[in-house]
């Protein structure tokens, strides 16, 4: 099999994955990339020297053996490439064609009556319908979108981001958390509006005034930082916090493992999460926002985790206090977040899961997985979605 993906730029989130299929398919699997990547991402870290990568190829340095294997490849997966000409001369031709994207009313699903917006939905989306392509949704919500407009009826699938996998014995996973009594929290992210970082702050002050012990680390920098950071020391909190400011991938997962809890407190503009994945995979109790794509995917109330609704301050606040009460109990959560991320969400075996999937896609069967990376995506509308998170119907 050749496999093509197409995307705007490789960066740390798709390279586990790509070398995944890289050690499965050696130079039958290409990744093209369609642009440069953009001076703020670099200057976020995320800049990497393509060429050093044996299946990268750029479409701006060989156009034409790019659209030439674009055509020949027995799969092609379209990313956010923003070259829809590419993807629509692919789609006529009726060949093996997947497309993963988040959702695409990320702001309310009330915009999808844009008279303009709706007619750019059908020529991206809904005038495929009926050909050989499959959407995989990188984000729980991509799936009720979709279904509001009526693409790719019958042919949504899971999908998501996989971050570099890190194994640990389960002696390890204990061992690597402090066990003095204080509580360690982690918070990463860019400091802006909606990844909520001032939560943190307010949790902080609950914590210190019940007399809870702890330790709040924060990484990432970002316009609101700043700030934060004077709260921080007007509130006399500054011996209860660390923070890091930017902070590569590789030192946010050393953070990581030290801590007992992940705190993310994005709201509905995070398509994904990929925070998310590093925290469980670091053994982390999660306490995420069910309004984060991520979440419904990988966390199961009560089990591996902690969702709470509607951007709401107060009911996250109720869950960390929860697990200050009952971290004996509670702790075994961090343990089987590990375990979501070994055994399924893990880029080797979304790779195993893409190639049976799409073996069988190009002998015209769809055979979507049990559970996990490829299994059904349903279409569960935004305000519905914490109640079946909670209620274990998802």
């Amino acid at each position: 099999m050749t496999f093509t993906f197409v995307s705007n730029y490789i960066n740390h989130h798709q390279i586990p994955l790509c070398d995944a299929l890289y050690r499965r398919l050696g130079n039958d699997f290409t990744f093209i990339q369609t642009m440069p990547m953009e001076k703020e991402r670099i200057d976020m870290g995320w800049g990497l020297d393509v060429h050093k990568l044996p299946y990268v190829r750029c479409l701006y340095e060989s156009d034409r053996a790019c659209r030439e294997k674009i055509d020949d490849s027995d799969v092609v997966l379209f990313g956010w490439s923003q070259r829809e000409d590419l993807a629509a001369q692919r789609l006529g031709s009726g060949k093996t064609t997947l497309r993963v994207s988040e959702r695409i009313y990320r702001e309310g699903q009330w915009k999808m009556i844009s008279p303009r917006g709706l007619l750019a939905k059908y020529r991206e989306h809904i005038r495929y319908r009926g050909r050989n392509v499959c959407m995989l949704c990188a984000g729980a919500y991509a799936a009720s979108d979709f279904h509001l407009i009526g693409a790719y009826p019958g042919k949504m699938f899971r999908w998501g981001y996989f971050t570099q996998l890190r194994t640990y014995s389960e002696e390890q996973l204990r061992d690597m958390k402090p066990s003095d009594g204080t509580l360690h929290i982690v918070w990463a992210g860019r400091f802006i509006p909606l990844k909520h970082p001032e939560y943190a702050v307010r949790l902080a002050k609950t914590l210190h005034d019940k007399g809870c012990r702890f330790c709040m680390h924060m990484l990432g920098d970002g316009e609101m930082e700043p700030g934060i950071r004077d709260s921080v020391e007007s509130l006399g909190l500054a011996p209860y916090f660390c923070f890091y400011g930017y902070t590569a991938p590789d030192k946010v997962r050393d953070v990581m493992e030290r801590c007992h809890i992940h705190l993310f407190t994005s709201n509905y503009l995070e398509g994904w999460g990929a925070v998310v994945n590093e925290g469980m995979n670091s053994g982390c109790v999660e306490v995420v926002s069910a309004q984060v794509g991520a979440a419904p995917y990988l966390i199961r109330h009560m089990e591996n985790g902690l969702v709470y609704p509607d951007d709401s301050y107060e009911k996250m606040e109720e869950l960390v206090l929860d697990l200050f009460q009952n971290w004996d109990e509670r702790k075994r959560m961090g343990q089987a977040a590990y375990g979501t991320i070994r055994d399924t969400w893990n880029a080797d075996y979304a790779a195993d899961e893409l190639l049976r999937f799409t073996g069988d896609l190009m002998k015209g069967r769809i055979v979507p997985a049990a559970a996990g990376p490829l299994s059904i995506a349903p279409s569960v509308s935004p305000r519905k979605m914490y109640r079946a998170m909670t209620e274990g119907v998802l």
